[in-house]
């Protein structure tokens, strides 16, 4: 750096730390990262990044097409590829944890995860029921809550879109999209390498990418990341138990016990991942681009659940383990399999750990013919998730649950669209979408000492088996008017129509001899053919004030698709419809003023939001028959307001500052839904309320859940940032962020139990980064969650907890939650051709 810049250069790191110091202490409560920042072009040299004036438009695909993010009329937060990589935001969970409003938990069985935004969304308990957040990459839909475990990195961008998108995303986008886009081929040879160590998990990492033209009209681009954990982030606090079995060839069998020895399981997660991903583009003319994009992924880790925690206890201990405590921390209680029953059981294995693979193509045609943008998406997707976990989730002398489950998952799906770009004030976009998938579910559990020296082979110590499979087939199509009334005012109008079917079925193979029969029906087979049609209509207004300020409303609808419980139980006594439940539906409104303001160095943008849910899809545990099932429960609202700003001053180069505050109610209607495990009845749980005696059937109990509020809906949430980059002595560039998020507390429950709730609590980061002028070399410190704060995303009722519901001689069920990553801190290298 030359002489003469110096006293410049230090003044404005003392201007930055005045600033900074002002911000750190209100980041203490209330605040964490914001996320709508610039989308710097990555080819361009860091002096024409620096020199580019402070508040430009970023680019978004919010409306299939590519927009000023202050122009289009939608509530999105957008994460530049420059900010992933930063903030090392580099999986589901880690944007949840910077996101405000946006939660997500991980669970090993069901679905995998849950995914809400403003207090909408899916538990996780079932494998069949579909996301109220879509995931969507690279244009195409990924519904399934297994996505979680993907690892996303080399991206060019993230779009969290809030509210309902049914137009452009079709179906299960009734809480909002999760939108990432891949990054493509470069158009000079460039290449980057990095690579980590993380000093809790012990985590070695690395990644990288070359991209580059292939002659003069193609270009390819390889990524690939892998990483292995040689530590734990929780800690398994168990020690070794004895389950017994007793050898019942029939259920009249009279047999002693058979003590097997189930040792503690690792400590988890102890992972390990591997990703690649290749991409081909090309464009022969002017007007045609193709572009071919294959994945490949595999992540696998140890200890099964190894993230829960049971964290709340009726009285403050445990069901199943008397004297001990229930708190919420970094630590859980787990055993794995008896070996030698592992050793004779179908999908099980003598350590506890879950294991995912997938891989994908994609392939994309965009077309300008004349006035016309055309645009083909095709893709083919397919994972298979396999997990050996303890099911009670705690270390009994009495209750000794375990399961195994391979699930898979195929999706082939083709989109096609056109956008009209005439001069004129009317112009259209027209498209069609299909999908055909199939899920395949197999699972088998050992519990209640079971053992059948008679049974098929790899059935000798299973108490019940399942196998389920669903077959499903969507038809969608869509189009929107767009009409410029004047220069300043569009109006658009829009429906999608959907049509979709689903064949399920669903067979327990086997059951123990002392429970077939009586607990589990191993003759019959359940089978449903459902067909669900939908209108989804959407209407936009929005007026350009002025250049620097667009002010918007929409009316908006939703809808989620109906399905069936391919995870549940058939009892004797079971209704076959039992297993089916309708589609979810969604409408409201939804308004903003979004504004550049100081010369376009502050962006600050405001909306409201009203919705109303109904129908439901709620899916509860019966923790003491360890069934999984989903209902129709009734209706939720949500009504909100959001402010968010980015603030990036020409007269401090480098520096930013971004934040948000949130406000959000989120409750349900009149809304007959299962009880909490042990509920009383002076609580509130009405013995065959939800579903009515029937013969020998008690039916089941229900409650109102009218004016509770809905699950993982924290009425208030905020989030403040800051980043400062400056050059520094020896031509090296130097800086920081530091992001952090506020949230109220909230219920974990989908039922309200009391027990469920998370405190209030806040999330900080912080990142320190030196590099060289050219930006060839990079060292950087990453931490996350510095309060090291434990947090609940999601939760179920531990298995073998919960009596006495519907009664007033009751325990409420003890609350198995699903726990946020503990403190994590990185030192990162990285290398780059420019």
């Amino acid at each position: 750096m030359p002489i003469g810049k110096t006293d410049n250069r230090r003044s404005r790191i003392r201007r930055a730390l005045l600033v900074t110091g002002s911000i750190l202490l209100p980041a203490m409560w209330p605040s964490a990262a914001a996320h709508a920042q610039e989308t710097p072009a990555p080819q361009q040299p860091p002096q024409a990044r620096e020199a580019a004036p402070t508040g430009n438009d970023i680019i978004v695909t919010a409306r299939r097409r590519a927009e000023s993010a202050q122009d289009v009329p939608v509530a999105v937060t957008v994460i530049s590829g420059e900010d992933i990589a930063r903030r090392d935001l580099t999986s589901l969970e880690r944007i949840a944890a910077a996101t405000p409003q946006l939660v997500i938990g991980r669970n090993v069985s069901g679905s995998g995860a849950q995914l809400s935004l403003r207090g909408i969304g899916s538990n996780s308990l079932s494998i069949g029921i579909e996301q109220s957040v879509a995931v969507i990459v690279d244009g195409v839909y990924y519904g399934q809550g297994r996505t979680i475990n993907e690892g996303f990195f080399d991206l060019a961008s993230m779009e969290i879109l809030k509210g309902p998108q049914s137009l452009f995303f079709g179906k299960n986008a009734t809480a909002g999209v999760i939108s990432i886009t891949t990054a493509n081929p470069t158009d000079h040879l460039t290449a980057q390498i990095r690579t980590g160590y993380e000093f809790n998990a012990r985590k070695v990492y690395g990644e990288g990418f070359v991209s580059g033209p292939i002659g003069d009209t193609a270009g390819f681009r390889v990524a690939v990341r892998g990483s292995k954990d040689y530590g734990s982030l929780f800690t398994n606090r168990a020690g070794d138990v004895t389950y017994n079995t007793r050898n019942t060839p029939t259920a009249a069998t009279v047999a002693p016990n058979t003590p097997h020895i189930a040792p503690a399981s690792k400590s988890g997660p102890r992972e390990r991942d591997f990703l690649v991903r290749g991409t081909l583009r090309w464009e022969p003319v002017d007007d045609l681009t193709a572009t071919v994009k294959a994945n490949y992924g595999y992540n696998r880790t140890a200890g099964g659940a190894w993230n829960y925690n049971v964290f709340a206890c009726d009285g403050g201990t445990s069901t199943t383990m008397p004297g001990t405590a229930c708190e919420p921390g970094f630590h859980n209680y787990m055993n794995d399999l008896p070996a030698d029953i592992a050793d004779e059981t179908v999908m099980a294995a003598d350590q506890n750990f879950n294991k995912y693979t997938s891989w994908g193509v994609t392939g994309n045609i965009d077309y300008q013919l004349g006035n016309v943008a055309l645009t083909s998406i095709t893709n083919y997707n397919q994972n298979r998730n396999h997990w050996v976990a303890d099911i009670d989730y705690q270390s009994s002398p009495t209750v000794n649950i375990w399961g195994a489950e391979i699930s898979k998952w195929k999706a082939f799906s083709q989109e096609l669209r056109a956008l009209t770009e005439f001069d004129g004030p009317v112009n259209f976009m027209v498209g069609g979408y299909y999908q055909n998938t199939k899920r395949n579910f197999d699972q088998v559990v050992i519990n209640a000492n079971a053992e059948n020296s008679a049974a098929p082979e790899g059935y000798r110590y299973v108490q019940y088996a399942k196998e389920s499979t669903t077959k499903g087939e969507t038809l969608s199509g869509y189009g929107q008017l767009i009409w410029k009334v004047v220069p300043s005012v569009e109006l658009t109008g829009g429906v999608r129509y959907i049509h979709e079917t689903k064949d399920s079925d669903f067979f327990q193979p086997y059951a123990n001899p002392r429970f077939a029969g009586i607990n589990y029906n191993v003759t019959d087979r359940v089978t449903a053919n459902q067909t669900f049609t939908n209108w989804s209509p959407e209407a936009t207004v929005a007026w350009k004030v002025s250049p620097d300020v667009n002010v918007y409303g929409a009316y908006k609808t939703a809808y989620k698709s109906g399905g069936f419980s391919n995870s549940s139980i058939l009892t004797p006594l079971t209704a076959p419809d039992f297993f089916t439940f309708a589609p979810e539906k969604g409408r409201g409104f939804e308004a903003g003023v979004k504004t550049m303001l100081l010369e376009r160095q502050l962006r600050l943008n405001l909306s409201v939001y009203s919705y109303k849910y109904t129908d439901l899809q709620i899916t509860y545990l019966d923790s003491r028959a360890l069934s999984y099932n989903s209902v129709n429960a009734g209706s939720a609202r949500t009504r909100g307001a959001e402010v968010e700003f980015d603030f990036q001053p020409r007269a401090l180069q480098g520096f930013g500052l971004n934040g948000s505050l949130n406000y959000s109610k989120a409750n349900y209607g009149d809304t007959i839904a299962p009880c909490y495990g042990g509920q009383s009845l002076a609580n509130g749980c009405v013995p065959g309320l939800l579903v009515p005696p029937s013969g020998a059937s008690a039916g089941t109990p229900g409650q109102n859940l009218d004016g509770v509020p809905t699950f993982t809906a924290p009425r208030w949430t905020a989030t403040l940032g800051v980043k400062y980059d400056t050059e520094v002595t020896g031509g090296f560039t130097a800086g920081f962020g530091i992001d952090s998020r506020y949230s109220s507390s909230y219920l974990t429950s989908a039922f309200g139990s009391p027990l469920s709730r998370q405190s209030s609590y806040v999330n900080l980061d912080a990142q320190i980064h030196v590099r060289s002028s050219d930006e060839r070399w990079e060292l950087a410190l990453l931490a996350k969650n510095l309060t090291n704060k434990f947090v609940v995303t999601g939760v179920t009722d531990a298995s073998g907890t919960g009596s006495g519901t519907g009664t007033n001689v009751n325990r409420i069920a003890d609350q198995a939650g699903f726990g946020a990553m503990p403190r994590t801190v990185a030192l990162q290298l990285t290398w780059r051709m420019p």
